[in-house]
């Protein structure tokens, strides 16, 4: 028997529960009505049509990566964090973000989150186009290292291994460079060293630059 009050955002959350499972293609209307245990009818007259559930879920999405909120006291520590969470959300729905990117709402899914990047480089010192590049160059390396990431998740067992490759030889005489790129890598203090070095180089001399040119050096 169909059950009752189901509601618009029990059928979205449901939704979005099984695209992150077993990504889109798995979402029909029929496997959605078995999972909530209702009629077909119920999820039409709740949502439309696929299309209409597909553009309801992507909108879903785009504010879901609204919600970044900069922790920490310094502006580096500030940066990092929205740094940190945007690899957060985009790790926690890769078939979902395919699914904005699919449908063209990429550049307003980031905007929240260069948004919270433009203010907290302004409290830095950084003006114009210094500026811009900064919030550019933390979105693409963040961006760019969860795709590598990704597909270091996704490739192949390798032969030879990585660790397969290093010796004192090849790490040019240093053999403890060697041993530590024989060791996987860990992606979370990889990103997170990587993205402060980042920023650090970004905001050198920012306070000093914007004091001396009142903010308008690009």
């Amino acid at each position: 028997m169909a059950r009752s009050a189901l509601t618009r955002e029990e059928v979205l959350v449901t939704a979005a529960g099984l695209v992150r499972q077993h990504g889109p293609q798995s979402l029909t209307m029929r496997s959605l009505a078995t999972e909530l245990g209702t009629a077909v009818t119920s999820i039409y007259w709740h949502v439309g049509n696929r299309e209409s559930l597909l553009d309801a879920l992507v909108e879903r999405t785009v504010q879901e990566m609204g919600t970044l909120r900069p922790t920490g006291r310094a502006p580096a520590a500030r940066i990092v964090s929205v740094a940190r969470g945007l690899r957060r959300e985009l790790r926690a729905r890769p078939h979902l973000i395919a699914m904005v990117h699919e449908r063209g709402l990429t550049e307003r899914m980031f905007l929240p989150a260069q948004r919270a990047l433009v203010h907290e480089v302004h409290a830095a010192g950084l003006r114009g186009a210094r500026a811009a590049g900064a919030v550019r160059a933390v979105q693409f390396h963040t961006v760019g290292f969860l795709l590598v990431e990704r597909n270091r998740e996704r490739s192949p067992v390798q032969s030879p291994a990585e660790g397969d490759l290093w010796s004192a030889s090849t790490a040019g005489g240093d053999p403890a460079l060697a041993r530590a790129l024989t060791r996987p890598a860990d992606p979370d203090r990889l990103f997170a060293t990587s993205v402060r070095a980042l920023v650090d180089g970004l905001l050198a001399g920012s306070s000093k630059e914007g004091r001396s040119t009142g903010g308008d050096r690009g």
